[in-house]
């Protein structure tokens, strides 16, 4: 199999009138450049664009909308006013570390008496642990709480009910069709549901989770005796679960995540300063939290014990939380090097298949660290743009990552290939499986079919989405600062891109073995262009290119300019 080479450019939606680009600019005060993104990002009326602008937390929508809510914060409340112990249950990723963290913080500040359970990846595996139900039961704890897990959870919620236990799940990964027995299911995905935003990160149902019950705590008087907590404080948490899970940074995420970045970059919770240090993260932004810090806290997951990052993000030792960030980052780079060992054994198995096209990548292998599987999974999706599945073998079973591309809902597609499965769950671009190593090949040729029923030839050539053409005389500084106020940029609310045609490449070298530098003319204005990791594509650097570009701003030593990021670029054709 063959990576992926040709890209195609396509605007991000239909093409916006000057007339509506024209309306919002002036209504809003804001560039044209800037009306157009906000436009084919949906952001229509002026309303929504002072709503997309402004992200206030008081906008936020109603915790009681969600799924079993009151029965959830009045279970809760019984625990707290009884001093009932109570045990959270999270996820071994970033987001059920976060979750946990902020659910285990919030009600032991609210009195609670709170231990916390992260199973163990190559122990447990994912979702509810039966072990751990059972020892919640012998420390004497009379609710389980979950986090990010527990809506497939059948038989660990009637061991719960079996031991005399109330459990609360709260979850946001696709429900199946029966849902587990529990007294109440939290999750905006559940029919029936008037949440009117379903695309919450476990750590962002939890949030509201403690939002409902500190309203109900407040309708009761329980705050007449005990202090009251601001769960503003805990959005940094709230904020790294958001966005190192890839929902969509749009509507309430948005918000939420707005609101945390700035908690981040205060760093005023302990173990968080000492992840940023160790990860040498000055600024705080989503891309930093993507591939710098919420890399650390997922490596504990990964390759060794997951509650070492609850444990850092709860800690309050300066010694302590900085050996833990330490520790963390040493797992880090273990798991860089079996990432990039995975990769190599992957791609030379690719390299080696039959000449015929393949819609979809199915690779399994003993050697394979089940930790670090997902992150290849995406790597591969990368190169070869095709749904991947990456299974690692241990004895007669295999523990299997899932990553998608658009148009292909894995969810969905593991639904019409369950028979072979022993099990699978979670969203449409990413997800997991377990199945029988002698089922291997029965399901690699069904999701092989599913894929060919679900993707077109087309829907297998990578798109790069922009925000149509500019001018370089466009991109003023005034404009260039003024799209950046649009961040937090993810999934879901994508950095603006533009292209601009036959500019003039001058000066083009490769920096630091990776990447490529160079400025570009036109119209007599120059424009200083960085390209990551494009240094093989040097020879394709040409006179003249069409280049598609994130604007954004290279402030350096005190001087601050006007620089594209370069996504793509290709020969002019004029």
């Amino acid at each position: 199999m063959e990576p992926v080479k040709g890209r195609r450019w396509q605007l991000r939606d239909s093409e916006p009138s000057l007339a509506e680009v024209n309306f919002l600019s002036e209504k809003l005060a804001i560039q044209p450049l800037t009306a157009r993104a906000l436009l084919l990002r949906g952001i229509c009326t002026a309303e929504q664009g002072q709503e997309f602008i402004h992200a206030r937390l008081g906008t936020l929508p109603d915790p009681s909308l969600l799924p079993d809510m009151a029965i959830a914060c009045s279970r809760l409340e019984q625990a707290l006013v009884r001093r009932e112990k109570i045990a959270v249950h999270g996820d071994y990723d970033v987001d059920g570390i976060t979750g946990c963290t902020l659910l285990v913080e919030t009600l032991r500040q609210l009195g609670g008496q709170v231990e916390y359970h992260i199973p163990l990846r190559m122990k447990d595996g994912y979702g509810l642990s039966a072990d751990a139900i059972r020892q919640a039961k012998d420390n004497g704890c009379q609710l389980i709480v979950s986090v990010d897990c527990g809506v497939t959870a059948h038989a660990e919620a009637d061991l719960v009910s079996e031991l005399g236990l109330d459990l609360i799940i709260t979850d946001h990964h696709q429900p199946p069709d029966e849902l587990p027995i529990c007294l109440a299911l939290v999750n905006p995905h559940l029919p029936g549901s008037r949440f009117p935003w379903t695309e919450l990160s476990g750590v962002g149902v939890a949030f509201f989770l403690l939002v409902g019950l500190r309203r109900r705590l407040r309708e009761n008087g329980y705050f007449n005796h005990h202090p009251e907590p601001d769960l503003r404080q805990g959005l940094d948490l709230v904020a790294l679960g958001t966005i190192a899970d890839i929902v969509p940074l749009s509507g309430v995420n948005r918000i939420l995540v707005r609101a945390g970045l700035q908690l981040l970059q205060q760093g005023t919770r302990p173990g968080m300063a000492a992840l940023k240090k160790v990860a040498d993260v000055n600024q705080v932004t989503c891309g930093a939290v993507g591939f710098r810090l919420a890399p650390r806290l997922n490596a504990a997951g990964r390759l060794e014990d997951a509650a070492l990052g609850v444990k850092l993000l709860l800690g309050d030792d300066l010694q302590e939380v900085q050996e833990l960030a330490e520790l963390l980052d040493s797992f880090n780079r273990d798991r860089q090097q079996i990432e990039q060992q995975t990769l190599e054994q992957a791609i030379s198995r690719l390299s080696e298949l039959e000449k015929k096209e393949r819609y979809s990548i199915v690779l399994a292998d003993p050697r394979w660290h089940s930790g670090v599987i997902g992150i290849v999974a995406s790597r591969l999706v990368e190169r070869y743009h095709r749904p991947t599945v990456m299974i690692s073998l241990e004895k007669e079973q295999g523990k299997g990552s899932c990553r998608s591309i658009s148009n292909f809902n894995l969810y969905r597609a593991l639904q019409q290939c369950a028979e072979p499965l022993f099990g699978f769950g979670g969203h449409a671009m990413a997800a997991g499986l377990s199945l029988s190593v002698e089922k291997l090949e029965v399901f690699t040729e069904l999701f092989e079919q599913v894929a060919r029923r679900e993707l077109t030839a087309e829907d297998l050539v990578p798109k790069i989405s922009h925000d149509g053409q500019c001018r370089l005389s466009d991109l003023s500084m005034r404009q260039v600062a003024e799209l950046e106020t649009l961040q937090p940029f993810g999934a879901g609310n994508p950095q603006p891109a533009f292209y601009a045609e036959n500019c003039s490449v001058i000066a083009p070298r490769i920096l630091g073995e990776k990447h490529l530098k160079f400025d570009v003319e036109r119209d007599n204005l120059q424009l200083g262009c960085i390209a990551f990791g494009m240094a093989e594509r040097f020879e394709e650097l040409s006179d003249e290119v069409d280049l598609l570009f994130r604007p954004g701003i290279n402030r350096w030593r005190g001087q601050s300019s006007v620089q594209l990021q370069v996504v793509d670029f290709r020969r002019a054709n004029r």
